[in-house]
């Protein structure tokens, strides 16, 4: 066992600094000399034969210790490291006092031999992708505004939830999550692309983050540690990607809680400068983006489409019944016409067509105007009356396609539009069935087979 032991005389401090675990406040005291400070660094080769196990140890009372051992940092007053690679190593200790930071000379140690035992554990494989490799992780936020993987880039949670969304708290109810979609939650942060985070173990424990969009960090290249026992992630010179509000939320970007770590995904829980909450942020691994492929959802029908109807119905609905007759006129004040695509439409009111499809002079010819279709003297007879004219003529049903033929007559006109519709054959592409009162009836005048796409106006009892 090799042992760097620095022991020299103790000086009394009058106080304790801010940063300590004292609550009592302190006048600032004298500064330590360099040789007050008492430290050790022993390279424990009973436990490795190549020297990559070293402990850390400050026997300098009323001091905080600040460690940075090449891969990573600690506080600790006594702290175990463990190297997985050989080579030179450098370890600094300074010393926190009442009176400053005393900085102490670098440690030089040479681990000999490979301990690969330290990071074979599968979470480490699933972090860097293992031994000799090196693993890229996006912000599962693009461009585009997708999620690929989780609802969004950004979660919420109790300061207590832990590994597997376990919770550290004696009442596991405290334990609250909010896990907003992006699409709903946009103030989480603006669509892009946020740069990657690549985590090696080639050679070392090395990691590479490009904040390529929300912040000022640019290029960072450091180094990180997992512990596989508590599960945190400590990364040194260099912070995880993060949405722009980040920065002013949290301040310690060396300490992440582990909460979930697979092949594909990754949440690191960043604790919150002034609540009692963890920023979680969601991860994909740069293989689970590239082969994704969205999930094809089929959209649900519009209400209505391609209605079914009794026989008779569909006269009777049109009509009002035997011996009756029902006006039906453009719902030009509401949503008059639409492009009825695979069963969806896409308009809501004449104004997401206006001027190139419904406009001015759609208003102006279908002031007053109105279509009926009656059953008087027992006949299915057909009335357009519009510009103060009325024609009149028949129409048929056809109940196995919805089809109405209007014999010598047509719908409502408007000669200034090309959506103008001549067709003497309609099609009743949406119905409501009791509800054709207030919801009305689309007729589809053409169709495009190579679209499945119905041009329709929608008439209503006025």
């Amino acid at each position: 066992m090799k042992i760097f032991r620095y022991t020299l005389s103790m000086l009394l401090l009058t106080g304790l600094l801010a940063t300590s675990c004292q609550n009592n406040d302190y006048e600032l005291g004298e500064k330590l000399d360099k040789s007050d400070i008492d430290f050790e660094v022993i390279q424990d080769f009973d436990a490795d034969a190549g020297g990559n196990t070293v402990i850390l140890i400050n026997n300098t009372p009323e001091t905080v210790s600040i460690w940075d051992y090449g891969t990573g940092r600690s506080n600790r007053a006594i702290d175990t490291i463990r190297y997985a690679f050989k080579g030179d190593y450098t370890i600094k200790f300074s010393a926190s006092t009442a009176g400053g930071v005393v900085e102490m000379d670098p440690v030089p140690i040479t681990v000999t031999d490979d301990n690969l035992n330290y990071v074979s554990d599968p979470l480490w494989e699933a972090l860097s992708g293992g031994v000799g490799k090196s693993k890229t992780w996006y912000l599962d936020l693009d461009a585009d505004g997708v999620s690929k993987y989780w609802n969004g880039p950004v979660y919420f949670s109790h300061k207590d939830l832990a590994w597997e969304n376990s919770c550290l708290a004696d009442d596991p109810e405290v334990c609250w999550t909010f896990e907003p979609d992006w699409s709903g939650n946009q103030w989480i942060g603006d669509a892009g692309d946020y740069g990657y985070m690549t985590f090696s173990l080639k050679g070392g424990p090395f990691v590479e983050v490009n904040h390529a969009f929300t912040t000022d960090r640019g290029l960072e290249s450091g180094t990180y540690f997992l512990d596989i026992d508590t599960r945190m992630l400590t990364m040194t010179d260099a912070a995880p990607l993060q949405n722009s509000s980040a920065e002013n939320d949290v301040s310690d970007w060396d300490n992440f809680r582990i909460i979930s770590l697979t092949e594909d995904a990754m949440q690191l829980g960043a604790f919150h400068n002034s609540k009692d909450e963890l920023m979680i942020f969601n991860f994909i691994s740069k293989e689970y983006s590239d082969n994704w492929v969205p999930e094809e959802t089929i959209p649900e029908p519009d209400e209505g489409f391609d209605p079914s109807f009794a026989p008779g119905e569909l006269l009777e609905m049109l009509t009002g019944g035997a011996g009756s007759g029902r006006l039906w006129s453009l719902d030009a004040e509401g949503n008059p016409i639409d492009w009825v695509a695979g069963g969806n439409g896409w308009t809501t009111s004449h104004e997401d067509t206006r001027d190139w499809g419904w406009n001015d002079s759609w208003d102006t010819a279908v002031e007053g105007a109105w279509i009926r279709f009656d059953q008087f003297g027992g006949t299915l007879n057909y009335t357009r009356f519009q510009n103060g004219v009325e024609t009149t003529g028949t129409f048929t049903i056809d109940e196995d396609t919805n089809e109405i033929t209007l014999e010598g007559n047509t719908l409502l006109q408007n000669t200034d539009s090309e959506l103008n519709s001549t067709a003497s054959v309609i099609t009743v592409v949406k119905a409501y069935g009791e509800e054709f009162a207030e919801k009305g009836i689309w007729f589809g005048t053409s169709y495009d087979e190579s679209k499945d796409e119905w041009f329709a106006f929608h008439y209503v009892i006025p």
